[in-house]
C-alpha cells in the first residue's frame, strides 16, 4: 500500500459542489473517499466510494475506517453534505427540525469527529466545512432558520476545533457561500438569487471548489469562515 499519497474525504460527493471537490482532489493527485446515500461505485481505482446517510454514525465510522483499510491515511475532510430547507418559521415541522439536525450537525459531528482520531495519529489533516453566508448576515425574503441554526452552529464549532487541535498539526475551517448556481435552483430563480449578491451574479460551484482547494493548500490559516458570496455578508 502507498500511504505516501494524500487522501481526502468528501461528503455529499455524488453531485454539484461535492463531484466536482472529488474531481478536484484527483486532479491534485489525491486519493479520495467520497460519500452519499445514492453514490455509484467509480471506475477510478483511486476512489473509494462509500454510500451511506452521513447522518447515521455507523456510515461516518465506516467511512474512516474504510478509507484507512484502503488507503492507510485521512489526510483532508470536506464536509459538504447538508440540506437547506426554506421555510416560514412557524411552518417548520417536526420532520424539517429533524432532517437539518441530523444532516447539517449529526453528519458534520460523527465524520468530523472520526476523521480527526486518525488525523491525530499521523500528526497532520484539515478539516473544511461547507456553511453558509446567511449564518452572518440574514436576507429578508430568504427564510433561513435551520440553516442559521445548524450551519452557524458549525461555523462556531469550526473555530473551537481550530483552536483545540491547533498545537497538533490539525487545520480547521469552512467556506461560507452565497448562493450557487446548482441544478436545485430552478432557471426562473435565478434573477433573484443573482441580486442577493452586490456583485449581481449568483456564485458558480468553481468558486466553492477553488475557496476549499486554496483552505488545504494554507498551511497557516485555520479557524477561518471564508466567505465566497460575492459580498453578500459584508452588507447591501
Amino acid at each position: 500500500m502507498n500511504t505516501q499519497q494524500k487522501v481526502a474525504i468528501v461528503t455529499g460527493a455524488s453531485q454539484g459542489i461535492g463531484a466536482s471537490l472529488v474531481q478536484a482532489f484527483r486532479d491534485r493527485g489525491y486519493r479520495v473517499i467520497a460519500n452519499s446515500r445514492s453514490i455509484k461505485p467509480s471506475n477510478d481505482p483511486e476512489i473509494l466510494t462509500v454510500a451511506g446517510d452521513i447522518a447515521d454514525p455507523a456510515v461516518a465510522q465506516r467511512i474512516v475506517r474504510e478509507g484507512l483499510e484502503k488507503f492507510g491515511r485521512i489526510d483532508t475532510l470536506v464536509n459538504n453534505a447538508g440540506v437547506f430547507i426554506a421555510k416560514p418559521f412557524t411552518q417548520y415541522t417536526a420532520e424539517d427540525y429533524a432532517s437539518a439536525i441530523a444532516t447539517n450537525v449529526g453528519g458534520f459531528f460523527h465524520i468530523t469527529q472520526a476523521a480527526i482520531g486518525a488525523m491525530e495519529k499521523q500528526g497532520s489533516g484539515h478539516v473544511v466545512s461547507i456553511t453558509t453566508s446567511l449564518a452572518d448576515h440574514a436576507i429578508d425574503g430568504v427564510p433561513s432558520v435551520l440553516a442559521n441554526l445548524t450551519k452557524g452552529g458549525m461555523n462556531s464549532a469550526t473555530k473551537s476545533l481550530a483552536i483545540e487541535y491547533a498545537k497538533r498539526g490539525i487545520r480547521v475551517n469552512a467556506v461560507s457561500p452565497g448562493v450557487i448556481k446548482t441544478p436545485m435552483h430552478a432557471p426562473e430563480t435565478h434573477g433573484f438569487l443573482a441580486a442577493l449578491h452586490p456583485v449581481g451574479r449568483m456564485g458558480e460551484i468553481a468558486d466553492v471548489v477553488q475557496a476549499v482547494l486554496y483552505l488545504d493548500g494554507a498551511g497557516f490559516v485555520t479557524g477561518e469562515i471564508l466567505h465566497v458570496d460575492g459580498g453578500q455578508s459584508a452588507g447591501h
